[in-house]
């Protein structure tokens, strides 16, 4: 049943609706890690100040430059680490758009679904990426100690939580919050195990920016097959 979802979205990444959130999801990172650099370099650069005096140097001007570009160096670094998830949240304010363009095709006879308002869709976007950030981080303490298992934990966290979020946003469009997560602890092993599928390819760069949308597509297909469409 994974395996003939994931096709089934792989099929269908060419859609002209998937193509659209790509570039939302990504345009929209992309915006907000450049506003986030710039505004973090020039905090840096006024706490700074023009000049400082060093104890048996005296006064120097280039203290201030010098901690603006190594905090702006720095900022580019940590973006290249949060470009994934800070996409996958971004994008996932749009996702309800791809499961319907998958419900279009595939499955034509249902119902309009209920949809999910957008201030509920802030709500969950903004959870979902706060969970993302701050489990990687953590897990980046694992990934030290436990290094040749790095890998593992990495695709078993994120698949967790990948699942976890891309089956409550198909099912919740159709059976709303609360049978969502009742489907969702009933068929915890297969959305972990399809979740981790989607996390495999979040170590490929370039790759792991289609996923929230390949996600999302695979977990709509995995919601119908589980037998509870309406």
């Amino acid at each position: 049943m994974i395996l003939r979802a994931f096709l089934l979205a792989l099929g269908q990444l060419g859609d002209r609706r998937f193509r659209r959130v790509l570039m939302l999801g990504v345009g929209l990172t992309l915006g907000l890690l450049v506003a986030v650099t710039a505004a973090f370099t020039w905090l840096v650069r006024f706490l700074a100040g023009d000049s400082m005096t060093l104890p048996l140097v005296g006064e120097v001007t280039w203290v201030g430059d010098m901690l603006a570009y190594s905090s702006a160096l720095a900022m580019l670094v940590l973006s290249v680490f949060l470009m994934v998830p800070v996409a996958s949240a971004f994008t996932s304010l749009f996702l309800d758009e791809v499961a319907q363009a998958v419900e279009d095709r595939h499955y034509p006879h249902l119902p309009p679904a209920r949809g999910v308002p957008l201030g509920e869709a802030l709500r969950d976007t903004a959870g979902f990426l706060g969970v993302l950030i701050v489990a990687n981080l953590l897990a980046l303490v694992l990934y030290l100690i436990l290094a040749p298992l790095a890998p593992f934990i990495f695709w078993a966290l994120n698949g967790f939580l990948l699942g976890r979020e891309y089956f409550t946003i198909a099912a919740m469009r159709r059976v709303g919050r609360t049978r969502a997560r009742e489907m969702r602890s009933r068929h915890a092993p297969t959305i972990w195990l399809a979740g981790t599928l989607m996390a495999v390819p979040l170590s490929v760069p370039l790759v792991n920016l289609v996923i929230p949308i390949l996600g999302a597509a695979t977990f709509t297909h995995i919601y119908h097959a589980l037998g509870d469409s309406r």
